[in-house]
């Protein structure tokens, strides 16, 4: 209050001063308009309009005079000269020029409502190329700059919803030679509602890997390679599993080339059309037959790096082996363990070996192909699933069950397809998930005509390589002889039994073309001398 008192009580001077001032303007122009009348001899009208007109006047040149300076400093292009003009980029002077294009209503609503691309940003018309094929509707396009196809595809699901479709009627594919044109296939109806037609030797041989099955516009979709990787395929009780790995061992043995198929059917029949070109097939679902089985292939891993580590230590080239395939059919049943403390144990060293097996025989040529029908998450061990580079998954019940045989993350990747989403009437669809890219396939359905001939002309052609075959020596057939009963060593006389020759091994020096060595226990021959002296003979 005392501060607003202050302020009041100085307004009548500040009166005081504003009517002086005025005072003192009013007698400065009465005196200049006097002078001028004296001096001019005017009337008082006359002077003042004489005043007043001098005045406007020079406010007028001086108003003119800055306009046209300021004009001169800034230069403004209506009064640049020519040669200036002429100095401009033509990319300016085209950009300046250029119209504006139309937007395509359509792709920019879309992906735009979706967040592919800014509100501000538009598909230009005229880099839009739309065409209709048998399977659906193509949009192929640019994104604006400062985006590129990675922001459409990450959500390729919202986008899908924009068009009134599921993820599962779209498909993306990205240019190899500009990061901003995307390619989307929009199907007219659910995908394979029509079954493609299954390929012939030809296509099979033609396509680049081995292919599993088609993609949603009939194409063959596959894996690049089963060299240093392993497959998981998960999936409800008869949505096609076993049909799909039919045709899985039917494209491997057609476009493969020479390998070795070990299978263990977990359905006692499943896989039985494979059984006599199979190097071992056991039906069984012991937890101790697949125990067997991975401790041999452990075992044949471990000999193969041990040649691997030889032939580094003495600068030979590294030996290529034969590419060796273990399927396995209902793997889930092999890893449930018992009720007593001795099967629990039995459970967790099966699970341990599976695991070094999927892990660790990648590089010794060793592939695995799990398959379950109870994706659960104790279904396979953790530190078995977390193994496996490639992972298919058909019809499951939920997202969660997806996660389990797809990985943890896997609806944190780009454009995921929920496996929950596919239709249970159509038999053999799946999500095949390879290095961080999702692509719903349907497997192959082969006539059995046509596996039996694939399998008779494979076993007809191995069993005349083998007439053909120049007996092997008897420096070969020990090595295999050791080989087979996981020896490293064997006595002089069980070796010598095994060749028929004298009991007291006199000869087996000359044969083997290697001396023997004598152990704290018997007199005998190493594998590992045999094996390096076959290698200096070939």
């Amino acid at each position: 209050m005392g501060k607003q008192q202050k302020l009041d009580s100085r307004e009548p001077d500040d009166l005081y001063a504003h009517s002086a001032g005025a005072i003192g303007v009013l007698v400065m122009v009465t005196g200049g308009l006097m002078a001028v009348k004296t001096q001019l001899g005017l009337s008082w009208t006359a002077t003042v309009l004489l005043t007043v007109g001098v005045l406007v006047a020079l406010g007028y040149a001086a108003w003119r005079i800055k306009t046209a300076v300021t004009r001169w400093w800034a230069r403004t292009p209506a009064e640049k000269p020519a040669a200036a003009m002429a100095q401009e980029s033509p990319a300016d002077a085209a950009e300046a020029s250029e119209a504006p294009v139309p937007a395509h209503p359509e792709l920019t609503a879309a992906l735009t409502t979706a967040a592919a691309i800014g509100r501000e940003q538009v598909i230009r018309a005229d880099e839009v190329t739309v065409n209709t094929v048998p399977t659906g509707t193509i949009y192929d396009f640019l994104v604006p700059k400062g985006r590129t196809y990675a922001d459409v595809e990450k959500r390729l699901g919202t986008v899908a919803g924009m068009f009134g479709v599921t993820r599962l009627h779209m498909q993306m594919e990205r240019s190899r030679d500009n990061e901003r044109r995307v390619k989307l296939l929009k199907l007219h109806e659910p995908p394979f509602t029509r079954q493609f037609p299954t390929p012939d030797r030809r296509e099979i041989k033609a396509f680049a890997g081995i292919p599993l099955g088609h993609d949603v516009t009939g194409q063959l979709a596959g894996v690049p390679t089963f060299d240093k990787a392993s497959l998981l395929v998960a999936g409800m009780t008869q949505m096609g599993k076993t049909t799909l790995i039919n045709g899985l061992i039917t494209c491997l043995l057609i476009a493969y080339g020479e390998f070795e198929l070990y299978l263990l059917d977990g359905k006692f029949c499943g896989l039985t059309k494979f059984e006599k070109i199979a190097t071992r097939y056991e039906s069984s679902d012991d937890p101790a037959v697949f125990w067997d089985m991975v401790k041999e292939l452990n075992a044949r891993s471990d000999a193969r790096y041990s040649e691997i580590t030889d032939a580094i230590r003495n600068r030979r080239p590294v030996p290529n082996f034969k590419p060796v395939i273990f399927i396995v059919d209902e793997a889930a049943d092999f890893f449930a363990p018992g009720a007593t403390n001795d099967e629990k144990d039995q459970a967790r060293q099966i699970a341990e070996d599976a695991r070094s097996l999927v892990s660790k025989s990648l590089e010794a040529g060793i592939s695995t192909v799990l398959m379950t029908q109870r994706p659960s998450t104790n279904a396979i061990p953790v530190i078995v699933r977390d193994q496996f580079l490639y992972r298919m998954c058909l019809y499951v019940a939920s997202s969660g069950t997806a996660k389990v045989a797809l990985g943890d993350t896997y609806f944190e990747t780009v454009a995921p397809i929920n496996p929950a989403l596919l239709d249970p009437d159509i038999p053999g669809q799946a999500v095949l998930f390879i290095k961080g890219r999702s692509t719903l396939i349907r497997g192959f359905n082969f006539e059995d005509q046509f596996i039996w001939s694939v399998v008779d002309e494979l076993h007809a052609g191995r069993q005349k390589a083998e007439a053909e075959k120049p007996p092997a020596t008897p420096a070969e057939r020990a090595i295999s002889l050791m080989r087979e009963k996981e020896a490293s060593f064997m006595a002089t006389a069980e070796l010598a039994k095994f060749l028929g020759t004298d009991p007291d091994g006199k000869e087996l020096p000359e044969l083997l073309g290697v001396s023997p060595n004598r152990t704290s226990k018997a007199r005998g021959y190493r594998l590992a001398d045999l094996e390096a002296a076959a290698r200096t003979r070939t």
